[in-house]
């Protein structure tokens, strides 16, 4: 579902890492005028998506809680970096495209096994305080940076690019940094 990550990351052999983000905590009142402009926008998003990508979009339910995916993805990479990336892949396929309600423990853990995790131990892991911890500290470290929506992408710790942007506008960024690179380097 990433589309244009996995392009650049097929392209020019760059490694993605996933951070924590929560846009609506729980318990997050969405007022009913930025409900509307949220709900309002969604067709021209589901257009741009077929037209750029050839995919239809199925919206997973509003204002969900998405720690509780977030805790399963810090489980997931915990166990290894291709499990972690195969989890990620099937939340955002199950939420983006097929509309699944990624806040329920069940359609997690299905994710999870999909994904080769043990069922059973994922389920657990859901409730660790170890995993809850490093969502925490990786949204503390957001706000910090003054992040306040998603996707936000960081290259090299120090070019932020927001929102679903094109491969082109990822592939200048990382050209800038690879310049950057190999003038320090020199």
């Amino acid at each position: 579902m990433a589309f244009s990550l996995d392009a650049l990351k097929e392209k020019h052999n760059v490694k993605i890492t996933w951070h924590s983000y929560e846009l609506r905590p729980a318990g997050t009142i969405v007022p009913p005028a930025k409900r509307e402009q949220i709900l309002s926008a969604r067709p021209r998003f589901i257009e741009h998506m077929k037209q750029l990508h050839g995919v239809d979009i199925q919206f997973g339910p509003f204002g969900i809680d998405s720690r509780p995916a977030l805790i399963g993805a810090k489980y997931a990479e915990g166990q290894s970096e291709a499990l972690g990336e195969a989890y990620h892949n099937g939340i955002l396929e199950a939420y983006w495209l097929n509309g699944r309600d990624i806040s329920d423990p069940a359609v997690l853990t299905d994710i999870a096994t999909t994904a080769g995790l043990d069922g059973p131990t994922f389920a657990d892991a859901l409730n660790a305080s170890q995993w809850n911890d490093q969502v925490t500290a990786d949204v503390e470290r957001a706000y910090m940076y003054g992040l306040s929506g998603v996707p936000a992408l960081v290259f090299a710790n120090k070019y932020l690019v927001m929102g679903a942007q094109p491969l082109e506008v990822l592939e200048e960024v990382v050209a800038k940094v690879q310049a950057e690179l190999s003038t320090s380097s020199s």
